[in-house]
């Protein structure tokens, strides 16, 4: 035997052993499985048909590895006892990838990105629906389109909606200079540009954040960390663009004729996306439902933050679009998941996936008139037998418990109308106060404990959460909570809610990891300058902003003209007002982009012309000084 060999079984034996799935968890998710249809396997048949091939890994320009797909193999077989039976099966058919047909001249590539990348065939070139997130998965993908169905120009790319993993990888399929040129026609629904660049400006670093939780981006892929995303595998690295529409879709029924394929589209608004929409292909009795339809419940709230969505008019949009094409369509594809065909099965989806959405409003609006808070409307909802059996209906993405509670605060707000909660005492006062209440650290510490070994683990992770909150540096607390994660991260059927414990127990385990930010530049670079003084608005410290002051942005590019007024703690914006300022900048929008994102230096825009400053000099420095940066690393699970 070899030293090295002799090292690897000696490392191995001192390794600490895999965490294991408590009694209680095993005997949950049993429970669970014995409740599900698994007679039903029609899905198994629709996400392997028509495949074409694939690929074993995903890499960017320099040959560096972004993906390996060939880890997609380890998700089949019976589910281990780590992982949700019904998450399991989720994952194991997420994991299938590659480019499949979906009809004769439509075909999609899943599995290499979040989302799915579809091809339609037109008389010279290919129509892209959602290129994905990233250029470099997309271009992998359109070389996999090549090498299968042959080389063909790109025509028109169409976004279904404003969400980057639909659109963040357009630069892997088309040139810009084309565009420009006019020869690839850009085709989104009405709003999609101020949506897309828009939805995470203001809580935009809040929303990362908890996004790394919520995509489980730091774990490693496996039976104990990631399985799923819930409506993709994972999202695969990569550099992020955004090319604006060249054509807008402003009502339903609008058609439009690409490249010899004729489109007929229904505006969704405010559904899973802002600005989103469906279309049909008359020729093909196809009908492409976005994100507005998948293969799972979707999210009314995300765990990541978001506005609530509007649970009622989604469904009103499904039934709509069941009444109009319904009766003809056969075949059903979707921005995630995999198609449907058959025009039963395609109206019995339609309609129980409306019910699903619409049960969740109705029933959550009915307990919360009964008195019930929005934490309670979540323990008592529960989907009606004949919805909850279909497996596009069962919470691998969003979770009931969730939705509902996203009804509540649709309408209501977060308040639940207890007197005590009207002002409640801030955390970092709370939990040293309980914990005292409770008798110290360590009998909180020992109860914690008891009520995990009893598989209690809901208990559990309050009484210890509590503790590590106030006492964070007490022996053994944060281990014991974040075991405790581990236990409901295993039963847990909603892949978000799953990465959110699992990246909960990583971080009291291994600290904060830096965060790594998304190569965006092609997507910042549309940023308007009102939606760049907004973010600036609300990165101001109120004290440093007491006294008055007025700085104008002249636009030359844009024809604009800002003005900024300083006072009170608050910064105030307004375009095209004539009102003299102490400071003008005259700077063409795209060199503002690069000074205020802190790419480029004032002295070196000086230097090539692209900024002038008038007035006095000295308001403008002290302008600067007034803002405070996003924390990209604040801490969600320990003070």
């Amino acid at each position: 035997m070899t030293p090295h060999l002799i090292a690897l079984l000696l490392a191995s034996a001192a390794a600490t052993p895999p965490p294991a799935a408590s009694p209680q968890v095993q005997a949950d998710n049993a429970a669970l499985a014995a409740s599900l249809n698994w007679a039903d396997e029609q899905d198994f048949d629709f996400a392997a048909r028509g495949f074409l091939g694939s690929v074993d890994a995903i890499r960017n320009d320099k040959g560096e590895l972004l993906r390996d797909l060939r880890d997609e193999a380890q998700f089949k077989g019976p589910a281990p006892a780590t992982v949700n039976p019904s998450l399991w099966r989720n994952a194991s058919l997420l994991a299938r990838h590659g480019l499949f047909e979906v009809a004769d001249g439509i075909w999609q590539v899943r599995g290499f990105d979040l989302a799915n990348m579809t091809v339609i065939r037109g008389n010279s070139g290919w129509i892209i629906v959602d290129p994905l997130t990233g250029a470099e998965a997309a271009r992998a993908a359109m070389a996999l389109v090549t090498e299968k169905l042959g080389k063909r120009p790109v025509v028109a790319v169409v976004y279904t909606h404003s969400h980057v993993d639909h659109f963040g990888g357009v630069l892997g399929v088309v040139n810009p200079a084309d565009v420009a040129a006019g020869k690839v026609a850009i085709i989104a629904p009405e709003g999609f540009l101020e949506h897309a660049v828009s939805e995470n400006v203001i809580a935009g670093p809040a929303m990362l954040r908890r996004a790394s939780y919520m995509f489980g981006t730091s774990l490693p892929r496996g039976p104990t960390g990631h399985v799923s995303s819930g409506l993709g595998p994972m999202g695969t690295p990569g550099t992020y663009g955004l090319i604006p529409p060249t054509d807008s879709i402003r009502a339903t029924g609008e058609k439009r004729v690409i490249d010899g394929v004729e489109m007929v589209f229904q505006l969704t608004p405010n559904t899973e996306a802002p600005a989103e929409m469906n279309f049909y292909l008359p020729a093909w009795k196809a009908l492409c439902f976005a994100e507005n339809a998948n293969g799972a419940m979707h999210n009314l709230l995300t765990p990541r933050g978001a506005l609530v969505r509007d649970a009622k008019g989604w469904a009103d949009y499904l039934v709509e679009a069941r009444r109009r094409w319904g009766g003809e369509t056969d075949v059903l594809f979707t921005s995630h998941f995999w198609p449907r065909w058959g025009r039963a099965h395609i109206n019995d989806y339609l309609l129980r996936h409306a019910q699903a959405y619409v049960f969740v409003h109705n029933e959550s609006v009915r307990l919360m008139n009964q008195g019930l808070n929005a934490v309670e409307i979540g323990e008592a909802i529960r989907l009606p037998e004949p919805l909850a059996k279909a497996w596009f209906n069962r919470p691998n993405y969003g979770s009931l418990k969730f939705n509902a509670r996203a009804v509540y605060q649709r309408y209501l707000g977060a308040f639940d109308g207890d007197p005590a909660n009207l002002d409640p005492l801030p955390r970092a006062e709370l939990a040293p106060r309980l914990v005292a209440q409770m008798g110290g650290a360590k009998k909180v510490l020992a109860a914690g404990k008891a009520a995990a070994t009893r598989g209690d683990d809901r208990w559990a992770a309050t009484l210890l959460s509590t503790l590590v909150r106030a006492a964070p540096e007490t022996p053994g607390a944060k281990a014991a909570l974040a075991g405790v994660y581990r236990q409901l991260a295993w039963r847990a059927e909603a892949a978000p809610w799953r990465d959110f414990y699992l990246t909960g127990a990583q971080e009291l385990e291994q600290g904060i990891r830096p965060a790594t930010q998304a190569a965006a530049a092609g997507i910042a670079a549309n940023l308007s300058v009102a939606m760049l003084l907004d973010s600036m608005s609300v990165r101001v410290v109120p004290e440093r902003a007491i006294a008055p002051m007025t700085i104008a942005f002249e636009i030359p590019d844009a024809k604009e003209r800002h003005l900024v007024t300083i006072g009170n703690g608050v910064m105030l914006h307004e375009q095209g007002v004539a009102d003299a300022a102490e400071a003008t900048l005259v700077v063409p929008r795209r060199a503002l982009i690069g000074l205020i994102g802190g790419a480029v230096k004032a002295p070196d825009l000086i230097a090539a012309g692209q900024l002038e400053i008038k007035g006095d000099i000295a308001v403008l420095q002290r302008f600067m000084t007034l803002f405070q940066p996003p924390k990209p690393d604040f801490p969600l699970v320990a003070p």
